[in-house]
């Protein structure tokens, strides 16, 4: 079975019990979004964000800062009350932490950290040294990426995200949300054994459906944009 990039059918006939499975804060976002069109969330993340309040921070020679997300977006306003560096955002709903963390000159990629590499490379004037806050196991390495195309970078460490102990999934659930593939290696651990053959899962990109592909639920669809709009629009309404 591979993932789909549709949804093969409209839930319009009763509120579908959607799982949500993304960290706080955001998962209550999610939910909201989700009442909003209909359906009835269960918030039940199986993954927790922490800030490392030890963490250290070098913004030396730094005029710039890329934020591959929200989390990333208040662990750093935490170590530091800087808010007059540019910044770089990897999509919208980062972008919109950090204007409300205090940040003013925002921009913003299109939800992808491939995209967000290419609009710091293009960017005029050039960033001389781009700061990314990130976390201790990132998705994907944006120094590395930026390297690649002639950008200084320097990342810190300034968060860790790690399963949560609720230990088993939600019952009577008709669909499920995966916004990252670490969350999606998290879920596979919780559904392992259960029969999930009713189950529909979406997911924000191929690389967080990919470890869902194996468990057996009647349908794995992908998101066409890594966006939660995006990601939202396959459940029909």
């Amino acid at each position: 079975m591979s993932p789909e990039t549709s949804s093969p059918e409209t839930f319009a006939d009763r509120r579908l019990r959607v799982w949500v499975t993304r960290a706080q804060p955001a998962a209550e976002a999610t939910a909201a979004r989700l009442r909003a069109l209909g359906f009835e969330p269960v918030v039940a993340p199986v993954l927790e964000i922490r800030p490392l309040a030890d963490a250290t921070l070098d913004l030396v020679g730094v005029d710039a800062l890329a934020f591959t997300s929200a989390a990333g977006v208040s662990a750093f306003a935490g170590l530091t009350t800087t808010r007059d560096l540019k910044v770089f955002a990897v999509g919208k709903a980062t972008a919109g932490a950090a204007r409300a963390a205090g940040f003013r000159d925002v921009r913003s990629a299109q939800g992808d950290v491939h995209a967000l590499a290419d609009l710091i490379a293009s960017a005029a004037p050039h960033p001389s040294l781009v700061l990314n806050p990130t976390a201790a196991d990132p998705a994907a390495d944006l120094a590395e990426l930026l390297a690649d195309r002639g950008v200084a970078t320097r990342s810190t460490v300034v968060y860790e995200t790690r399963e949560t102990a609720l230990g088993a999934p939600p019952a009577d659930l008709d669909a499920m949300l995966i916004h990252s593939a670490k969350a999606a290696h998290a879920a596979t651990r919780w559904l392992s054994g259960a029969d999930v053959s009713a189950l529909a899962v979406y997911a924000i990109s191929a690389a967080a459906a990919s470890p869902l592909v194996s468990l057996g639920s009647r349908h794995v669809g992908v998101a066409a944009f890594p966006t939660e709009a995006a990601l939202l629009s396959l459940l029909g309404g």
